[in-house]
């Protein structure tokens, strides 16, 4: 059985997940940058990102650490073109971020609004593919030398402005999840191995009562 107060910190986690709010890594190269960033999507309530990338150690080493982000889905691709339209039948708005021309500083968008964050590899940046997807261009202001952040760092920048956003109105205050999913992840959270095990044979994950424990159904 799992300790009741670590049930109740992913319950807590679940209630505060932001359904509505992505980030899409286009043409990852580090993995570290981009485990970096799903620490960050975490943080923020973002329970599923997106990554497109064609390297095959890429989706190698995500899989192999599949522990370690345990807490977030991250969708694998290789196709940015594919992504963004699928983000796009679900309301989505597209925002790129790049040092391009016409890019605006990214705190005068409403993240309160469905939103998908694209973000670049190093040095390469966001790809063209990814740039006539965007429906806008933004971009961290800097007054440095610097003209640009590291990815992650950026990333961290611009998700603590859309929680900020989604702070003030309330958003973490109600359970956004549908109820069908935030039940499911809630058991496959708390118990990894069992639910594993009924997914094999098929069987329907049992209810959970307060404190996590199982709820054995009379028969």
């Amino acid at each position: 059985m799992i300790d009741p107060e670590r049930f109740r910190k992913i319950r807590r986690m679940l209630l505060r997940r932001q359904p509505d709010l992505t980030v899409v890594m286009d043409s990852v190269n580090k993995p570290h940058n981009l485990s970096a960033v799903i620490r960050s999507c975490d943080a923020v309530g973002i329970h599923d990102l997106y990554a497109v990338t064609k390297k095959k150690s890429v989706h190698t080493r995500q899989h192999a650490a599949a522990g370690s982000s345990r807490w977030t889905d991250l969708h694998l691709h290789t196709d940015i073109r594919e992504v963004c339209r699928e983000l796009r039948t679900k309301g989505m708005q597209l925002l790129a971020a790049t040092g391009a021309p016409g890019s605006v500083d990214f705190r005068r968008f409403d993240f309160t609004r469905p939103t998908a964050v694209i973000l670049g590899a190093e040095w390469d940046g966001v790809s063209k593919a990814a740039l006539l997807e965007a429906d806008h261009l933004i971009m961290v202001p800097t007054h440095g030398m610097v003209e640009s952040l590291n990815v992650s760092v950026a990333a961290a920048v611009v998700l603590f402005e859309a929680e900020r956003q989604r702070t003030l109105k309330g958003m973490y205050l109600e359970r956004q999840l549908e109820e069908e999913r935030y039940r499911r992840l809630l058991f496959e959270l708390s118990y990894p191995r069992l639910s594993d095990q009924l997914r094999e044979k098929g069987l329907p994950y049992p209810p959970l009562d307060e404190d996590g424990g199982i709820v054995r159904l009379e028969t």
